[in-house]
């Protein structure tokens, strides 16, 4: 458990200088945050200049910023702006759930590779990559990041708690991720491990020498509740861990770096890094290039997602959401704002769904021109349950739009979408055609508040959307909405709702920043007033003024500033007795994400997320990262407030920089009712202020229901899920419900009985049905509501995976048969006109499960392979002497990935490498082989540079010498080598 002390701070998106940094923290022990950070980041930048390679491009980052590498990664001549919010988001999803191991399995010896539980830590090791690379590949990715992290938080304590690198390993143990191979050397129970340390601390060379010297493979124990440990063993040491003080005393643990220990925790770190890097790549081979980055949050944020009822009235709504489809597809093609999903669910009565995802937009076209309007009866449709569906399907921060002109039927999933809403952070619009055969329908079914349309406008509001009532006549003039929406960098700046309505002025930031700002005005008998910082105003009635276009369909005003806005303090005077809201947006790369988090005790104390509500009756504490337009040190933060949308409070909260734009908000008293964060700073590029609003209201609640994911479900078994309900309020029966986005069969209990101030433990019982796919994820909701009038409720939102057991760990095998080739010419310029081939034999043995698919990368060029289905599969790679390197990346149908590395030789060649080319090696320098007379070795090494020799003498060493002869400052040279055809070279 590499300390986690303030890990929430994540640390994340740091790269100094010309290497991938790592900061220290305290006393200068390395965090499980800064290892995973420093091994995610190197891993994206490869697959990024990799793709762009193959794509005939340069990969060329303007900075090190977040925000800079999303943009060289999709393209830096696309126009618009890319927000990298999304990456940002996939990083702390990661980070927050590795440092969460140490809450929620705080006690769990295979969780930390303690007390020699090496087999059932391996076990938990590989049965997440098996969860994480089937929910990639069904495009699972939240579910899949998540899982990641626990799973880093494991394989990197193996290193920091073992001995591995107390028996001068430097490399990873590579059985860890590979169930086919076995832990070798494992002393057994009974073998004892250590020598008391007299000082009950730290001693260096606690480890007896003959497990030492006969490589014997052992770890510490940890107590926190108990000292039992077994005779003569080794302890992890610590004041939590109760073993260390029974002989024999101390710890071998490299948490910390100590002054006992700095070399070991260095190793440590450096070990657990390396492996960091294998398992990313093993994932990246399963995944594809793409996909990994998709899997990594590298894609523009705009995504559609359309919820659509289908019912027999609904066709000129269904013809309009075809039409601003087509139009966002064929318009935004090629830019930055181009979506990178869409996603599509129909809902009619009483079937919903399925959720269409893709994004191939010839795809969407496709699925909504299938769309037909047909039945529906007489009754409201399913209309919350094909919203649940998006919910859980899209993104987290997505744009939802919902078509419709009936009230929904499935009106008790109304608290479960809010959960979600407040889950995913989307943002949920309704468009509401209410005329005609819609209308006629709801008159005679239902005349009661539901018949309204009064639970669309209060999910709207909750989660920052728009409830726009419209004809369906008027309804193209309405869906501007949606195209304005549909960029990768929307921002908000303002929004507040106000029932019933009042006059009042809203004042509101522009920055420089700041482009193709819209105001939205929803409500009936409206006036209001615009006015710049330069005292210039314009009314509602002003279609065309100095400030802009106004723009009038139904209940929404749609006010489009001109392009020469003035930055500064603008304001909106609103007069209306009526229910009103107002949103102002635009877009920006400067934004912020935030969530709400709590402290945890324990051997290593840190910041654990909220799912929930967060806790009434003390104070609120955030974790904000502020994205500037070239990272963090282009902004300064001011302040951070919690504001209630329909109220008048502002509630400031004291700020602590946790450096690389990350900060900790503590809000000593936390507004009553519906709130939202608030943010204030500086845009260094431009000297302006800024203002940026989040859109999901929050409320604080006096109960709290956790429940922890420690494991996948399998298919055609039952899951049993205990989850604790707590309460600093009344007790009594707490009404308990559950319900899971898949329609599982469950058992829940309908209450729990809670004492006043105290908590009480129940579960409940999922049944994966035989036939669920692996991959699939499963979005459950639990929801404890107290007793009383005051009804208060709390939630919690898990996502689980549905795995299939793994039978085949074998990963395909490669073997290389010919390489036919000419020498390459040593001008750069003419590599075009010389080309080589490789051809190779992938197979995936007797017993596998076959191969699934066979692709290259590291190369441009032609692949070609015979039918995948064979035993062994032939493949031919092409390339021109341009392209002197290709892996082959075999996968099969268990996702076992395996990989064949060739570079073919060149007379004379030398070139640039930029950062992220040092691969870790396994072997020592080979001896001489020969390979048709001349063997060529292409070395690696930290001045970056790769050369390619002639590999003619006799020992290694005198290819080491040739090498420093050729330094503007010779130096001694250190090697070793991945394989006999690629190898690293470090300056000594």
């Amino acid at each position: 458990m590499m300390s986690t002390v303030l890990c929430m701070s994540f640390l994340a998106l740091v790269l100094s200088g010309g290497a991938w940094a790592f900061s220290p923290i305290g006393d200068g022990a390395s965090t499980h945050v800064s290892i995973t950070e420093k091994a995610v980041l190197q891993k994206v930048t490869e697959v990024c200049r990799a793709i762009a390679e193959s794509e005939g491009r340069d990969f060329t980052p303007t900075g090190n910023s977040a925000e800079e590498l999303v943009q060289a990664c999709l393209g830096p001549k696309a126009t618009g702006e890319v927000s990298a919010v999304k990456f940002k988001s996939a990083l702390n999803e990661i980070y927050i759930q590795n440092g969460q191991v140490d809450r929620d399995f705080v006690n769990s010896p295979a969780h930390h590779f303690n007390s020699e539980a090496f087999a059932l830590g391996r076990r938990l090791i590989t049965d997440g990559v098996a969860s994480i690379k089937a929910n990639v590949q069904k495009e699972n990715f939240q579910a899949a990041r998540e899982t990641l992290g626990r799973v880093l938080h494991t394989l990197q304590d193996f290193y920091s708690h073992s001995n591995w690198v107390d028996l001068g390993y430097t490399e990873p143990y590579a059985n860890l991720i590979r169930p086919d191979l076995p832990l070798e050397n494992l002393a057994d129970v009974k073998t004892p491990t250590c020598s008391d340390c007299a000082n009950g601390g730290f001693c260096s060379n606690s480890i007896l020498p003959n497990i030492l010297n006969e490589k014997k493979l052992t770890s510490g124990y940890m107590g926190i509740l108990s000292s039992a440990k077994p005779k003569g063993k080794c302890s992890h040491g610590g004041a939590a861990d109760l073993t260390s003080s029974k002989a024999p005393r101390g710890g071998i643990s490299k948490d910390e770096r100590r002054s006992d220990n700095v070399a070991l925790h260095t190793a440590a770190v450096t070990v657990a890094t390396t492996a960091t890097l294998q398992l990313l790549d093993d994932i990246r081979g399963a995944a594809g290039d793409n996909n990994y980055l998709r899997f990594m949050g590298i894609a523009r944020s705009s995504v559609v997602v359309f919820v659509i009822d289908t019912t027999g009235s609904m066709s000129d709504d269904i013809l309009e959401a075809k039409r601003v489809v087509y139009e966002i597809i064929d318009s935004k093609k090629g830019t930055q704002d181009e979506p990178s999903l869409y996603i599509l669910v129909p809902f009619n009565d009483p079937k919903f769904g399925p959720l269409i995802k893709t994004t191939n937009p010839n795809v969407m076209k496709a699925e909504i021109a299938n769309l037909t309007a047909e039945g529906g009866g007489d009754l409201p449709e399913m209309c919350l349950s094909g919203l649940q569906l998006a919910l859980t399907g899209a993104p987290a921060s997505s744009n939802i739009y919902v078509f419709t002109d009936a009230v929904a039927k499935d009106i008790e999933l109304k608290e479960t979408i809010v959960a979600l809403i407040r889950s995913t952070k989307s943002t949920v619009s309704f468009f509401m055609t209410n005329d005609g055969a819609g209308a006629r329908r709801r008159r005679r079914g239902v005349e009661s508040r539901a018949a309204t349309f009064e639970t669309y406008k209060d999910l709207a509001l909750a989660s920052g959307g728009q409830a726009i009532g419209v004809t369906k006549e008027n309804l193209p003039q309405a869906t501007d909405v949606i195209i304005d929406s549909s960029t990768s960098a929307l921002v908000i700046v303002l929004q507040r709702a106000r029932n019933p309505g009042r006059a009042e002025t809203f004042s509101f930031l522009l920055d420089e920043s700041l482009n193709n700002i819209t105001i939205y005005i929803t409500g009936n008998t409206i006036t209001f007033t615009l006015k710049n910082p330069a005292g210039v105003t314009q009314k509602q009635n002003e279609a065309n003024g100095e400030l802009g276009t106004v723009q009038t369909v139904g209940n929404l005003y749609r006010v489009r500033l001109a392009s020469n806005k003035q930055t500064g303090l603008w304001e909106i005077s609103m007069n209306s007795n009526q229910p009103y809201t107002l949103k102002v947006t635009g877009q920006s790369t400067i934004a912020f994400i935030y969530d709400f988090v709590e402290t945890f005790e324990g051997p290593h104390p840190g910041y654990a997320l909220i799912s929930g509500r967060p806790k009434a009756g003390m104070p609120a504490m955030l974790l904000v990262s502020v994205l500037g337009r070239k990272g963090p040190a282009s902004v300064k933060v001011a302040n951070v407030a919690l504001v209630t949308v329909s109220g008048l409070e502002v509630v400031g909260g004291t700020l602590e920089d946790m450096g690389n734009g990350e900060f900790l908000v503590t809000v000593t008293k936390v507004p009553a009712g519906e709130f939202v964060v608030l943010l204030n700073g500086t845009d260094v590029v431009s000297s302006t202020v800024f203002q940026r609003q989040s859109t999901t209201q929050m409320s604080v609640s006096k109960v709290t229901i956790k429940a922890v994911v420690d494991r996948s479900m399998e298919p055609g078994k039952t899951f049993t899920l205990p989850f604790t309900v707590m309460t600093d309020t009344t007790g009594g029966s707490y009404k308990i419900s559950a319900r899971n986005d898949r329609d599982f069969k469950m058992n829940v209990p309908g209450s729990i009985a809670v004492t006043t101030g105290g908590n009480a433990t129940g579960e409940l019982t999922i049944t994966v049905p035989a036939n669920t796919p692996s991959g699939t994820d499963v979005t459950l909701t639990i929801e404890a509501v107290a007793p009383g009038a005051t009804a208060d409720s709390n939630y919690a939102v898990l996502r689980l995976s549905v795995v299939s057991k793994v039978t085949d760990f074998t990963p395909p095998q490669c073997e290389v048969v010919s390489v036919s080739s000419v020498d390459c010419p040593a001008d750069p310029a003419a590599c075009s006109s010389a080309f080589w081939q490789l051809s190779a034999n992938m197979t995936d043995g007797v017993n596998g499960t076959g191969i699934a698919s066979l692709t290259h990368r590291q190369g441009v060029g032609n692949l070609t392979h015979t039918d995948l289905k064979q035993m062994v599969v032939a493949a031919a790679f092409n390339a021109s002497c341009c392209s002197l390197t290709v892996e082959l990346v075999a996968l099969d149908k268990a996702m076992n990935v395996g990989t064949c590395l060739y570079t073919t030789k060149v007379t004379w060649h030398h070139r640039r490498l930029v950062r992220g080319g040092v691969v870790p090696g396994r072997h020592k320098l080979p001896q001489p082989q020969s390979h048709k007379s001349r063997l060529f070795l292409q070395f690696i090494f930290l001045k970056k540079y790769i050369f390619t020799f002639k590999h003619t003498a006799n020992r290694a060493s005198v290819l080491k010498s040739n090498l420093e002869t050729q330094m503007e400052e010779p130096k001694p040279v250190k090697g070793r080598c991945l394989t006999v055809s690629r190898c690293i070279l470090t300056l000594s």
